[in-house]
């Protein structure tokens, strides 16, 4: 366990070379990154990862609306400190990914590069009264109903062809949280916060970025389009997309961990 900003954080690191950190989403734990492949550390880097303030093993946040993206930054702050990484590769899904933009933004010198997988924020959306309705909502049905209150509280938003799928890894990545009430916390603030302010605001990030958008079919909730927002407005950000029909490159770990790992390789770290 390493101390963050305030709350104890579960870590895990493993192999050597280039530090690599990964940064899961909303409801859930370091392993939803790559999907437990362990390509990046065979292929030579440290990658470090961790689960998020309320998320897993880690501790839940000192109140209820102490998820904001300047927390969670402040926690990536704290464990790059207390392992001696100076600038790392960051790669991270939704939540994680507007996490790395909020550091990017106000410490871009512990930033080497970064992968921004499936980021769902849009400014001009963020305070969408049905949009924070329905997060409440989320929130409410797992605190009164757990797993299955808050699938309930999801309904179905995508084709019986990947609706299974959906619900086996939401039923899975829910189970692993040692602080549920925590995670419903957490459900009401993160889509309270916001990781910058504009969109213009993201020209001024300078070091090397790659996005992967996941087509709007298999995930609603991560719109093709916030990418391709994101990609137009950071210079020389390139951006990864889906083949259609396939499943998302975002649920491929192995594939996920090439991209990463040639991000890593081409970042100039010293």
């Amino acid at each position: 366990m390493i101390e963050g900003a305030g709350v104890e954080l579960a870590v895990e690191e493993v192999g050597e070379g280039i530090p690599v950190v990964l940064l899961h989403g909303l409801t859930a734990t370091h392993r939803y990154v790559v999907m437990g492949s362990r390509a990046l550390e065979r292929s030579g880097h440290r990658v470090i990862s961790y689960d998020a303030r309320g998320h897993g093993r880690s501790a839940p946040a000192p109140r209820p609306g102490a998820y904001t993206y300047e927390h969670m930054a402040g926690d990536l702050i704290a464990v790059l400190d207390a392992l001696g990484v100076e600038r790392a590769v960051l790669a991270g899904a939704s939540m994680g990914a507007h996490t790395m933009l909020w550091l990017a933004l106000h410490a871009a010198e512990r930033v080497g590069a970064m992968v921004l997988i499936t980021p769902a924020y849009d400014p001009a959306t963020s305070d969408d009264p049905r949009r924070l309705a329905q997060w409440d909502a989320l929130a409410d049905g797992l605190r009164t109903g757990g797993v299955d209150g808050f699938l309930a509280a999801r309904g179905t938003t995508v084709p019986p062809a990947w609706e299974r799928s959906i619900v086996t890894v939401t039923r899975q990545r829910l189970s692993l949280h040692e602080h549920p009430e925590a995670v419903a916390d957490a459900l009401q603030a993160v889509p309270r916060s916001r990781p910058f302010g504009v969109l213009a605001e993201l020209a001024a990030i300078t070091i090397p970025v790659t996005l992967v958008a996941s087509d709007d079919e298999p995930d609603p909730g991560h719109p093709k389009a916030v990418a391709e927002a994101y990609a137009a407005a950071i210079p020389g950000a390139r951006l990864i997309c889906d083949q259609p029909g396939r499943s998302p490159v975002a649920w491929q770990g192995n594939q996920l961990s090439k991209i990463i790992a040639e991000v890593a390789t081409r970042a100039q770290l010293g």
